[in-house]
C-alpha cells in the first residue's frame, strides 16, 4: 500500500475469479470520457503469470463503465492503475474507496517467433472477423 487510502485487493465471494481493486480518488466521469485512477497500490506479479483488469459487471451494464488496456506484467513493480471508459449516456460519481474493476491472474507462456516462408493451411484459413458465425 502506498497510502493510507489505499485497499488491498478483496473477493467479493468465494468463487469470485477476480479481486476487487479500489480507487483512492474521487472523480465525475462524464459520458465518453475515459481517466486513469489511482489505486495507490503496487504488487509483485509472479513470473509465468500476468494480472489482468476487467470491467466490473455490475458497472458495465448498470451505468456503461469499461476498462480499457489492463495488463500488468511480472516485471512491473508501480502504482497500479485502472483505465475507465463512460460508455453511458450519464456523469457516474466515483468516490475513493470504491470498487472499479477486478484484477485476474492469469497464467502466460513465453515464446520465441520464428519467421517462415508460409503458414500451414488450416479449414478456416484467413476467414477474420465473423467468419465462423452461421446464418
Amino acid at each position: 500500500k502506498m497510502s493510507n487510502k489505499a485497499q488491498i485487493p478483496s473477493k467479493g465471494s468465494k468463487g469470485a475469479a477476480g479481486y476487487d481493486l479500489y480507487t483512492t480518488e474521487s472523480y465525475e466521469l462524464k459520458p465518453g470520457e475515459r481517466k486513469t485512477f489511482k489505486t495507490d497500490i503496487k504488487l509483485a506479479i509472479p513470473e509465468g503469470v500476468y494480472g489482468r483488469i476487467a470491467p466490473r459487471s455490475g458497472l458495465a451494464v448498470k451505468h456503461g463503465i469499461d476498462v480499457l488496456a489492463g495488463v500488468i506484467d511480472s516485471d512491473y513493480t508501480g502504482d497500479v492503475g485502472v483505465i475507465l471508459h463512460n460508455a453511458g449516456h450519464d456523469i457516474f460519481d466515483i468516490k475513493a474507496g470504491d470498487r472499479i474493476a477486478q484484477l485476474l491472474i492469469v497464467k502466460c507462456e513465453h515464446f520465441v517467433f520464428n519467421q517462415v516462408a508460409e503458414l500451414k493451411q488450416t479449414e478456416r484459413g484467413d476467414g477474420g472477423f465473423g467468419s465462423t458465425g452461421h446464418n
